[in-house]
């Protein structure tokens, strides 16, 4: 990650192409980028308070990109696509509106982020029509614009109440976030903080990497002994020292780990997920399986670079079969994209060891992914245990939702708490916590307590999908 206040570059580089696609890469000015954005996204006849909210969310997109490097971290030489699948619509030579390209001068160097924090905002959005997300939709910016709401309105209303906008943001070039330089002990650098305070986060998740009692800047035993630590984990020299392949190896599983408690399951079937084969899943195909397979690919995709995201729709369309083949290949699979009993069962086996590696005594600081099975009455878990310390911790703001104690039982109680939830989520009153009530449950938490989350938890009209 880019250390400091987040900037706005001179130039924005951008793949033609989905990541992996053989395609042309251009350079460009970064107004110039947002301008084009801008004119294939929206149209230039809205009203003009919803086009300065749509130039917010395309700017604060393209900076997240670009301040989290979060393809560069990746080894791809840009910094991001023009497929709507992963990132916004670009397209070469078009047009550019003249409503647009004057309000984008005004605006290229504005954007959102929450309160306290220093990331831009990963402004999710689509178009609200045929593609409806958890983020911002539009054509909703129409409907809000003509009640008479302003930008900073319309986006509290997709992105909650903690946003903020800042104004005026500096321009200069970019450069890497290496700092060009080996990182070794007895160093006292802010880039040494930086790396510091990764190590922890993703300690989270990795125990087996000690803590940094002070993150200091002060590349003391404990960050060699951290450093060390994180190396053997993953495949590297065991210096005790970070040069740049361990630089970018850190920021990218960091990212990676964050990405986690964001990701969102939509429409997930409230059973266990089956982890016997049922049948082959290809190209057009339309069922529960399908959606759990997404689900199971976004959360796998967060921790191996090499595996494609994608948006879960219960519809395995090119964007699920691109993420096949690229799981397929990472395992040493028939690159087929056709999900056969083998890669069914090398995916399952993917998801369990991630699940396993995410301890549940760090589920107060992480929200920890679903975990495999059902939670209902009569279970006793772990996860139960979790799932109660969630539902309490949200009583706090929440009322209606009733605390319950954390005894890892889930009895009638607990369902009463569980159904109060779902009812206040607007999903199906079934007392049962699959795959969609446990990513409500736990991302609402994380909201409450972090903050980090690109989810608003209770924008007006937002609706969660039906678990069935």
């Amino acid at each position: 990650m880019l250390a400091g206040e987040p900037f706005i570059p001179l130039n924005i580089t951008v793949h033609l192409g989905a990541p992996d696609e053989n395609a042309p890469n251009v350079t460009l000015p970064f107004p110039e980028y947002i301008k084009n954005v801008t004119s294939s996204e929206i149209y230039p006849t809205w009203p003009e308070t919803s086009i300065r909210a749509n130039i917010y969310a395309i700017v604060s997109f393209a900076l997240n990109r670009i301040y989290t490097e979060w393809y560069r971290s990746r080894g791809y030489p840009f910094d991001i696509t023009s497929v709507t699948q992963y990132d916004q619509k670009f397209i070469e030579g078009r047009e550019i509106y003249d409503n647009i390209s004057l309000l984008v001068d005004e605006l290229f160097d504005d954007y959102i982020r929450r309160e306290n924090q220093i990331e831009p905002l990963f402004a999710a959005f689509c178009n609200g029509t045929t593609v409806t997300c958890s983020g911002l939709s539009q054509w909703g910016t129409v409907d809000l614009a003509k009640q008479g709401l302003l930008p900073y309105e319309i986006l509290r209303h997709y992105y909650g109440d903690d946003i903020t906008i800042v104004k005026n943001a500096p321009v200069r070039t970019t450069t890497p976030s290496f700092p060009g330089m080996t990182l070794v002990p007895n160093m006292s650098d802010s880039a040494v903080q930086t790396i510091q305070i990764q190590l922890n986060r993703i300690a989270h998740n990795y125990p087996a990497i000690p803590k940094i009692p002070d993150a200091n800047g002060f590349y003391d035993s404990t960050t060699e002994n951290a450093v060390k630590a994180f190396q053997h984990i993953f495949n590297l020299p065991e210096t005790g020292t970070i040069d740049k392949a361990t630089w970018y190896k850190i920021e990218y599983i960091y990212t990676s780990v964050k990405h986690l408690a964001e990701l969102d399951s939509e429409g997930v079937a409230p059973n266990e997920f089956p982890s016997q084969f049922e049948n082959d899943l290809a190209l057009n195909a339309k069922n529960e399986q399908v959606r759990g397979l997404q689900y199971f690919l976004a959360v796998i995709g967060a921790y191996y670079e090499a595996v494609q995201p994608l948006q879960i729709t219960g519809i395995y369309d090119e964007q699920t079969e691109q993420s096949v083949k690229s799981f397929q290949r990472l395992f040493g699979l028939p690159q087929t994209g056709v999900v056969n009993e083998q890669t069914w069962q090398d995916l399952y086996r993917a998801y369990a060891g991630i699940v396993e590696s995410v301890p549940t005594e760090y589920a107060e600081y992480i929200p920890v992914p679903y975990p495999g099975t059902v939670l209902q009455e009569g279970t006793t878990s772990d996860y139960v245990r979790i799932l109660q310390e969630y539902l309490t911790f949200i009583h706090e703001t929440i009322p209606e939702i009733p605390p319950v104690r954390n005894t890892g039982y889930f009895g009638p109680l607990t369902k009463a708490a569980v159904i109060a939830f779902q009812r206040y989520s607007r999903l199906p009153e079934n007392g049962a916590v699959g795959v969609v009530t446990w990513d409500a449950v736990s991302g609402l938490y994380s909201d409450l307590r972090f903050g980090y989350d690109k989810r608003p938890y209770q924008a007006p009209g937002y609706t969660i999908k039906s678990e069935v």
